[in-house]
């Protein structure tokens, strides 16, 4: 398995300060959060690194589900600029967040499911056209988002024929066993972090009650050899990770 760390724990900091500091931790992968500060992303600095990119597309400000049409196209605009991005940086996977249920709209949830999945079946065409993997994360237990049920999440992307992001904070915080979490034949890569079910506050890895040392076990009981996408919140908390990952993978 291979390892690499969300900039999430490194924002707002430039690419130029973040791949030094993760090419001496040794890591594989950064996953870049395709918004503002890091829209704009130049291809060619990967080339003095040894770490490979993966890219996640935007999470602020964008609902693929949303009833209002402007609103839902220009977030799947969005999306497919982080997969044109993908493309650029010649990066396998690109990260994508199903929609929200607006507050509003509660009174017709069928008809926010089916934005939701025609936004996606359009992503899933656009992905396929560039030859690279879209991944559907599920989401926490946090009111309005869709995907919350693993289950659910893994049925969407096998009839739209692309890949799930297992995010076990998320699903630990929703209830999911570790041996619910791997069981999709679909799940092609993982984000990483730590809570006490109560809360995703993504916590560094062992710091919380996520049983770890089983979910390693069952991922390579199952093959697994994708990435494991650290998600924590600042440095210390990534260096601390790695050493836990360092003992138990």
């Amino acid at each position: 398995m291979k390892i690499g760390v969300s900039t999430l724990a490194l924002y707002p900091n430039p690419l130029e300060d973040i791949l030094p500091f993760l090419e001496k931790l040794s890591v594989d992968y950064c996953e870049i959060i395709h918004e503002y500060p890091l829209n704009d992303v130049n291809p060619e600095i990967f080339d003095s690194y040894s770490i490979k990119p993966t890219i996640h597309s935007p999470i602020s400000d964008i609902n693929i589900s949303s009833p209002n049409e402007s609103i839902r196209k220009a977030s799947v605009s969005q999306i497919k600029k982080s997969m044109d991005l993908t493309n650029q940086l010649d990066a396998e996977i690109v990260v994508v967040h199903p929609g929200q249920m607006p507050f509003l709209a509660r009174i017709f949830p069928e008809k926010i499911l089916e934005y939701n999945y025609n936004s996606l079946a359009e992503c899933a065409d656009y992905a396929k056209e560039l030859s690279i993997k879209m991944c559907v994360e599920n989401m926490p237990d946090m009111e309005g988002y869709l995907f919350k049920d693993i289950n659910d999440l893994s049925n969407t992307v096998k009839e739209l024929d692309v890949f799930m992001t297992l995010d076990v904070g998320h699903a630990h915080n929703i209830g999911f066993s570790t041996e619910e979490m791997v069981k999709s034949n679909h799940l092609h890569h993982i984000h990483l972090s730590d809570n006490d079910g109560s809360f995703d506050n993504h916590e560094t890895l062992g710091n919380g009650t996520i049983d770890f040392n089983d979910l390693f076990q069952r991922l390579k009981d199952n093959n697994y050899s994708g990435i494991l996408t650290l998600e924590v919140k600042n440095k210390q908390e990534i260096i601390e990770s790695l050493e836990f990952l360092k003992k138990i993978i």
